[in-house]
């Protein structure tokens, strides 16, 4: 296997946590495996979260009226971000896999990685009106979400408090990860580890080392080729009536979000499913 490099994205304040020590595992198994790896530490970088203005040199295309995409757009194509942001976004660059790793806050990534994410992924660099999902920038790399959760695992189940963690997901690993291409592997969950014994604890670590051993040969999660849909003006990007009308007769839906009126695929953001028939 030809040499592989990894950025891992990390957020979490404390070296005594589990997120930390996951980190730990990830960056051991890897490098093990001769893999170069890069950790973005944002807390430790004291990495800025807010997209504002001073994320450009020079100035401003509409002062009047600040659009941070459009100006993000042009001061990506003109050489005018930030340091910080070009900095990250070479690590991109150079990644053929992403890990992001974090506690999840509200169901969603901490602020900060959320920042990372919206200063990060600039519009040209990451994605644009021609390049998105199946045809997107980053569809030669892989991305996945490794994450740790306050509540257990009942309680993201259908039936469970806190609902589906596929619906939870989709926005995450759908609408930023897959949205700008990336391949998405299937998410590595870590259930309340603050809630658990030292032996599980344990347990899950060597379950994550043992996943990474084999991290590259793993199938990644199914989202709705993009030739379902109708991009032309007059299909509004929304699938093609064929396509509707085929899934009318199958038992789920396409995805977590394309359901189309059917039951949701099973596992549809948490395992790669082969066959949503």
């Amino acid at each position: 296997m030809a040499k592989k490099t990894v950025l891992i994205v990390y957020a979490h304040q404390s070296p005594g946590s589990f997120n930390s020590a996951a980190l730990d595992v990830a960056v051991e198994t890897l490098q093990k495996q001769g893999c170069k790896v890069m950790v973005s530490d944002l807390y430790a970088m004291n990495f800025k979260a807010t997209a504002t203005a001073e994320d450009f040199k020079g100035d401003l295309k509409n002062p009047d009226l600040f659009r941070y995409g459009e100006e993000g757009m042009l001061a990506w194509k003109e050489g005018r971000l930030s340091d910080d942001i070009v900095a990250e976004q070479r690590k991109v660059e150079e990644a053929d896999l992403i890990i992001f790793q974090f506690p999840l806050y509200w169901f969603s990534f901490p602020a900060i990685m959320k920042g990372w994410i919206d200063r990060v992924f600039t519009s040209g660099f990451a994605f644009s009106l021609e390049k998105l999902y199946g045809n997107g920038v980053f569809k030669d790399k892989k991305a996945m979400l490794s994450f740790s959760t306050g509540g257990m695992e009942s309680m993201f189940l259908p039936d469970g408090l806190n609902g589906d963690l596929n619906v939870i997901l989709w926005p995450l690993q759908n609408c930023v990860l897959h949205f700008c291409g990336f391949q998405v592997l299937a998410p590595q969950t870590f259930w309340a580890p603050a809630h658990s014994p030292p032996e599980v604890r344990t347990s899950m670590l060597k379950a994550w080392r043992e996943r990474l051993q084999e991290i590259w040969t793993e199938n990644t999660l199914h989202f709705a080729p993009i030739d379902l849909f109708d991009l032309s003006p007059q299909g509004q990007f929304r699938l093609r009536p064929e396509v509707k009308e085929e899934y009318s007769h199958r038992r789920y839906g396409i995805t977590t979000a394309h359901h189309i009126g059917r039951p949701l695929p099973p596992n549809n953001q948490t395992k790669p499913v082969s066959d949503s028939r």
